[in-house]
């Protein structure tokens, strides 16, 4: 059966793959060019998540809509199990946002230009000004009421379980008073891990958490760290918790 399946991937799976990522990275750029950055910085890649997904037999199935507001600012935070995490957020999370993303993905042929005209954010920790430019650029999308969307590990698990999260999401969230979201992907990890270059079929469930409001009086961010990580590894197996 896996070989039938491998014998997919390469003849069906793969060529759709790509055709659908470069027909919505043209499609990203021209909308965006055309001055509907908002609308088309979200939705064509919100269709391609779903398509990615469909053609790679994954499942995958949200809890907790009821949670967030769609006209409400969120800083979202998830943990990072694989490649297919990026699909499930982009393709079920029912909110308009953006990503901070790693510099890299800049140089992928054509969607590096696609995320950039459409305005996601790619943080650039080289020097410590081009930093500063990164959170500024995140400030700016925050003021205008866009979302953001972060994985605070930084970095795909190497064996499924969560790693420490890092402070500058939290750090956004705390500024701008913005309630965090935490965000739980669960089955990712067998999907599609950091070593492994195809997908296999899948079932995975993104739990959406009640906001965390940050404190009004001060600026806890190592609080808001433990809280939305403590929610995150409560919706995992035991097998995937520190």
């Amino acid at each position: 059966m896996m070989l039938l399946y491998r014998i997919y991937q390469i003849l069906i799976m793969l060529p759709l793959m790509l055709v659908a990522t470069i027909l919505t990275a043209i499609i990203t750029i021209i909308g965006s060019a055309l001055g509907g950055g908002r609308w088309f910085g979200y939705w064509p890649a919100k269709i391609w998540s779903r398509v990615m997904c469909w053609l790679a037999w994954v499942r995958v199935t949200v809890t907790g809509k009821e949670n967030i507001d769609s006209s409400t600012s969120y800083v979202f935070v998830a943990n990072h199990q694989g490649a297919y995490d990026i699909f499930t957020v982009y393709g079920w999370l029912p909110h308009n946002f953006r990503w901070m993303m790693k510099q890299e993905l800049r140089k992928i042929p054509l969607v590096g230009y696609a995320c950039e005209v459409a305005h996601q954010i790619y943080v650039d920790k080289s020097t410590p000004s081009r930093l500063r430019h990164t959170m500024e650029r995140a400030e700016s999308l925050l003021r205008g009421g866009m979302s953001v969307v972060v994985f605070p590990e930084g970095a795909r698990t190497w064996d499924g379980s969560v790693r420490a999260f890092k402070r500058g999401a939290y750090t956004l969230a705390v500024e701008f008073g913005l309630p965090v979201v935490p965000l739980t992907i669960d089955g990712a990890f067998s999907v599609l891990p950091r070593f492994r270059r195809l997908p296999r079929p899948g079932h995975i469930r993104l739990t959406i958490h009640r906001p965390i409001i940050p404190p009004a009086e001060g600026h806890d961010t190592a609080t808001l760290i433990a809280q939305s990580r403590e929610a995150v590894l409560s919706a995992l197996p035991a097998s995937e918790k520190p």
